[in-house]
């Protein structure tokens, strides 16, 4: 017989609203239909009267590391490691993002990243880098960087041996329209980010096949009123989604704001960004061959030509959500699709996670009244209990 739970008594968000005083039942690693609780006998949790939330799962689809271990080291163990982290803090699907590199070796990390994804521990990789422009480098080795050339994405593609989700580029470089398109006829999201492009040549990426913003606003032309640059293209375009980063520190609430206003609550997409340092302490850490120095949680490069650049974050979704709803003010609901349904869907995995029907996984995160974390539960097993 297989086993069953039902989680009772707390606020369900679902694709049509918000359930109050709703029921979840989970059969083995799936949803089940609540129709069917009583089929059999069931484990019942039984949340009434405390004010708690049930959501789904959160996807992240741009995450370089976490628990100070790094998706760029190459090593399964520490890619493990980056995984366990983020799940407790309620990410249950995650894409592995990779930082700027030489070739030979993203090929390397992206054939370790691959098994992970094919084992069911990761939902594939994103390249961020080594094609982006020099002008908005951010964190990423200047040395390092190249043109889009379509034969060197092919190679990284071909490395992911089918992983490969997203790629990264700067759209305004030679080479960078034709792997645009090549990676649109793979199957691979084409993201417009660390980039100096104009707001034409964005259009233009568009048209292309790019369909997402990497951290919009971040790494890109300021949005001006004589060159609106990429942002107002990517914001304009429904077929964009665009990433956010919701920590504090890379975008000003009114920022936030806008953006959800100009592109509405189906096309934004909450990031971490995350390096080795979350769910750490303060201190030094690597990105790819760079160091990292975490103060007052902010990370920043420690040296080198780039020394302070902010070098991505120490976010997990679990705080991203919490200050959705308390800092930003966010409808619960436009959170959720923002954490969960909107990356799934740009991913291609939303008939598996993203939201809480029957057949999905059962995947989903366990609030209490004041958005802090007290339970996630992934594939029908708790990864913290409530």
């Amino acid at each position: 017989m297989v086993e069953r739970t039902v989680l009772a008594g707390a606020r369900v968000v679902l694709p049509t609203g918000v359930v109050e005083d709703g029921r979840v039942t989970v059969e083995g690693r799936r949803i089940a239909a609540n129709e069917d609780a009583e089929r059999t006998t069931a484990t019942t949790l039984d949340f009434s009267g405390k004010g708690y939330w049930i959501v789904p799962g959160f996807v992240d689809m741009h995450v370089h590391g976490g628990g100070g271990a790094s998706f760029s080291a190459g090593d399964p163990d520490e890619a493990l490691t980056a995984i366990r982290t983020h799940r407790a803090h309620g990410t249950t699907t995650m894409v592995a993002s990779t930082v700027t590199g030489d070739l030979d070796d993203l090929a390397r990390q992206a054939a370790v990243l691959s098994e992970l994804t094919e084992q069911g521990d990761l939902a594939g990789i994103h390249f961020e880098g080594p094609f982006i422009s020099p002008h908005r480098c951010g964190a990423h080795q200047p040395e390092l960087l190249r043109d889009p050339q379509p034969a060197d994405v092919r190679k990284l593609v071909d490395a992911a041996r089918g992983a490969a989700r997203m790629m990264t580029l700067a759209p305004e470089l030679a080479g960078g329209l034709d792997s645009v398109r090549l990676l649109a006829d793979h199957g691979v999201v084409a993201a417009v980010g660390h980039t100096d492009s104009s707001y034409e040549a964005t259009l233009d990426a568009i048209e292309a096949g790019a369909t997402v913003a990497t951290h919009l606003f971040n790494a890109m032309p300021s949005l001006l009123h004589r060159a609106p640059g990429p942002i107002a293209a990517l914001l304009e375009d429904e077929r964009v989604t665009v990433e956010l980063i919701n920590d504090g520190t890379h975008l000003h609430p009114a920022v936030l704001e806008l953006a959800f206003a100009r592109a509405g609550a189906d096309r934004v997409a909450f990031i971490t960004d995350a390096m080795g340092a979350a769910g750490m302490s303060d201190g030094m850490y690597p990105l790819g061959p760079m160091s990292v120095e975490v103060k007052d949680g902010v990370a920043r490069i420690a040296d080198g030509p780039t020394a302070g650049s902010i070098a991505g974050s120490t976010l997990t979704l679990d705080t991203a959500f919490k200050r959705a709803v308390t800092v930003d003010h966010l409808p619960v609901g436009d959170a959720v699709r923002a954490l969960s349904a909107n990356p799934a869907r740009l991913l291609g995995v939303a008939d598996r996670v993203g939201s809480l029907e029957p057949g999905k996984d059962a995947d989903l995160v366990v609030f209490d009244a004041s958005y802090d974390l007290v339970g996630v539960m992934r594939k029908g097993e708790w990864v913290v209990r409530p």
